[in-house]
């Protein structure tokens, strides 16, 4: 077990640059997601810690050792693939023991370490077969003990539910969870899945084009967003955004949203007065419908575009002028395409961005 530090690392392929200035400390014995989009970054930046890439610029630590250019064998760490990379023609048992091998290790400890790791992760009577006669939860558990068995200081997990089904992805993270909690690995756990980081991390680091977007606990990525790609990225569905303008009324600063005109306390009134547009963003799940104006809340009046009934819950879209808006309804909640209604948002919900830098106004100092 490890911290793990990145200081102003970048990294380029020619004259693309995958990753930009990244500094990053990842906490012994934490969960940490990076999550973003194809094309972010963030299996560059796992390759990385892992060795795999060496920084264009930049320094990686583990601990007080500087491990920027040692290579992949000498990290001590745990790497567990998408796809799995287990060897086709070893069985269970021979792929687990592989990595035991290579360091020379004694018979009977390469056997123990592989009994003991198979019982772990629930696996101890498929030892005898071969990649080819498993499930992909089954190849996924041996992937996961191939990379534990070398008792690594660092754990790091590239996309691996991806290849399961939705069913099987919720069993496993569940398993993976308790599993990272019991043994206090360091682990490292890239996704684009936003549902899968919210539910496994500690601290979810959301990247972008190589940049970093931002770093902080679920609660913190979800509730409050730093920028409109976190707003937009996070969230099943993604938290709306709704183009709005600042206007006086009796000298302070109020926000008007479609014919809705909401006059924010004093402090909030003191930012929004530095602008002259925002966008305001808001949660499908904490916005209700109604016929009329809710008391306390801040009431836009929208027209019914489309209803989607998902079982459990169903998802009204809305258009606000022309901005089309989300909110999570009831299953027996089916207004009919075409009626008005009026979405209604408890003031402290709302969320409000600089269209110019797209930071949450939350976050920019007076």
């Amino acid at each position: 077990m490890v911290e793990v530090r990145l200081e102003s690392v970048s990294k380029r392929f020619g004259r693309v640059v995958a990753l930009h200035e990244v500094t990053l400390t990842f906490e012994d014995g934490s969960f940490t997601a990076i999550l973003g989009p194809s094309g972010s970054g963030k299996t560059t930046l796992l390759y990385l810690i892992a060795g795999i890439y060496k920084p264009s610029s930049g320094r990686i630590y583990f601990g007080d050792r500087d491990v920027t250019n040692m290579p992949p064998n000498k990290r001590n760490v745990g790497l567990v693939f998408q796809n799995y990379a287990l060897y086709p023609h070893m069985t269970v048992y021979d792929n687990i023991a592989f990595p035991l091998r290579l360091k020379k290790l004694p018979r009977d400890e390469i056997d123990r370490r592989v009994r003991e790791v198979a019982k772990l992760l629930h696996i101890e009577e498929l030892l005898e077969r071969y990649p080819s006669q498993l499930s992909g939860g089954q190849q996924q558990r041996v992937a996961m003990a191939r990379a534990l068995v070398k008792q690594p200081d660092v754990l790091l997990l590239d996309e691996p539910l991806s290849n399961l089904d939705a069913l099987l992805r919720i069993k496993i993270r569940a398993e993976l969870k308790r599993l990272q909690k019991d043994l206090g690995i360091t682990t490292i756990y890239v996704t684009h899945d936003q549902s899968e980081a919210l539910a496994l991390a500690d601290r979810i680091v959301v990247i972008d084009r190589g940049r970093i977007q931002q770093v902080g606990t679920p609660d913190e990525v979800y509730a409050r967003p730093r920028n409109l790609f976190v707003a937009g990225f996070i969230g099943s569905p993604p938290a709306n955004l709704i183009p709005a303008k600042i206007v006086a009324r009796s000298g302070s600063a109020c926000v008007a949203i479609g014919d809705t005109v909401y006059c924010p306390d004093k402090p909030l009134s003191e930012k929004l007065a530095r602008f002259q547009e925002v966008i305001v963003a808001f949660r499908p799940e904490h916005a209700t419908l109604g016929e009329e104006p809710a008391e306390n809340m801040v009431s836009i009046e929208a027209e019914v575009y489309t209803v989607e009934t998902l079982g459990k819950e169903n998802i009204v879209t809305l258009l606000v002028g022309a901005t089309p808006v989300k909110v999570v309804v009831e299953p027996s909640v089916r207004p009919q395409p075409g009626s008005k209604l009026f979405i209604n948002v408890e003031p402290e919900k709302l969320m409000f961005f600089d269209p110019e830098t797209e930071l949450n106004i939350e976050y920019i100092e007076v």
